[in-house]
């Protein structure tokens, strides 16, 4: 027998709304642009999970595993170690608020959009910001750094490590050592780079790091992985004045992730789910062959694209594995390729930014994207862009280099 009255029915006397929303069914995406990443099944199934509350003591139970794994993915044994309720952005605002007050001097190395960021939020922060600047897709050297910080004195030196609008990798070795000298904290972007390629935040001296969850670490976007060195937390600890973010303030955050389990915000509690989850399969892969399977990929792709005919934007001593940044040909509808790669392939990579908007491509191997298929399907889609916009390409030249690519492991 059927009930009179279906689930979907308004109560009696009210009325029934005129605004039918169905529900949301995202298509299937390839993720192969400058991020989020494609997302493995078992992190979609922890983000699933039952929401508890936030101070229940087994999420508390969980905040402590993950604060332990990320210790472990950061190569570091900072005690400030959390996931702050944000972004990749948000990581890179918390580090900047915390160690800077108004009218402290920030020195922000510029060669791409994700320095130019840190400039700003510094400046919004009250430091009084001194820069130096490369070309969208070159990096410092350590004597030009150097100078800099001589000249400058500043409190805070930011840095990228891996900018995600050019696919330069910026060299940290050493760093460190030069920052300290002159007086200052080493601050570090790694959004890009954390679980792609070696963060090494304790042997090398880094005292404030941030990154974000969607990049190589494969998890949806919403948390920011932060550490801070023993001497960054004592800059934190001796402030004169309040931190400008009240949501923010790691004087106060850290009492929630530290023992005294002190309430101040909500905390996403399925995301930190997910995170908990994306970085139990990154330690499972294990660091080591993470970095190893990006940088192979990596190899496959260059090989590939090279056999095309593109050429890429940085210098081949400088490039990132996990994102791969190549000149769009001349005569090229950008644009076009890009929407027929989404369009006829579901793949979907990332459009150049700043100066170079219009001008390269970028095209993503992070985490869980990172893989023969998703190389090999790219390549395979993408020529039939190029010949669909009049180029000249060989057929099938593309997936062989890569193949050969692959099979040339030593």
């Amino acid at each position: 027998m059927s009930d009179p009255i279906a689930a979907s029915d308004p109560p009696q006397g009210a009325a029934r709304s005129e605004i039918e929303v169905p529900g949301v069914r995202p298509p299937r995406r390839v993720l192969m642009g400058p991020g989020p990443s494609d997302v493995p099944d078992e992190v979609l199934a922890a983000l699933s999970r039952t929401t508890i509350g936030h101070l229940d003591p087994e999420f508390l139970r969980i905040m402590d595993e993950l604060q332990q794994m990320l210790r472990a993915v950061f190569r570091t044994r900072n005690e400030l170690t959390l996931a702050v309720s944000g972004t990749g952005s948000a990581g890179m605002e918390t580090c900047v608020v915390n160690l800077i007050e108004p009218g402290d001097r920030m020195l922000v190395c510029i060669s791409g959009v994700f320095g130019r960021r840190m400039a700003d939020v510094a400046r919004r922060a009250g430091a009084d910001v001194r820069t130096i600047e490369r070309p969208f897709g070159e990096v410092f050297t350590l004597e030009e750094i150097e100078r800099a910080a001589r000249e400058h004195a500043p409190k805070v030196v930011g840095i990228v490590h891996a900018e995600t609008s050019t696919g330069a990798h910026q060299p940290l070795q050493n760093l460190a050592d030069i920052v300290h000298q002159a007086g200052a904290l080493l601050l570090v972007d790694c959004v890009t780079s954390l679980g792609g390629m070696p963060v090494e935040v304790d042997a090398w001296g880094l005292d404030a790091v941030y990154s974000g969850t969607q990049k190589c670490l494969s998890c949806p976007p919403g948390l920011a992985p932060v550490t801070f060195s023993p001497r960054a937390v004592e800059v934190i600890e001796t402030r004169r004045t309040p931190v400008q973010s009240w949501y923010l303030d790691l004087t106060m955050v850290r009492q929630y992730w530290g023992g005294e389990r002190t309430y101040h915000h909500t905390a996403p509690i399925n995301m930190n789910y997910a995170l908990h989850e994306a970085l139990r399969l990154v330690l499972a892969e294990g660091l080591e062959s993470r970095w190893r399977r990006h940088t192979t990929n990596h190899r496959a792709l260059r090989a590939g694209l090279e056999a095309m005919g593109l050429r890429f934007f940085v210098a081949a001593e400088h490039r990132l594995p996990m994102l791969n940044a190549v000149w769009v040909p001349e005569g090229c509808d950008e644009a076009a390729v890009r929407r027929q790669l989404l369009r006829d392939f579901g793949i979907e990579i990332g459009a150049g930014l700043g100066p170079v908007k219009g001008k390269v491509w970028r095209i993503g191997l992070m985490g869980a994207s990172c893989c023969p298929r998703n190389v090999l399907l790219l390549l395979a889609a993408l020529e039939q862009c190029l010949k669909r916009q009049g180029l000249d390409v060989e057929s099938g030249a593309a997936t062989a280099a890569a193949a050969d690519a692959y099979g040339n492991t030593d």
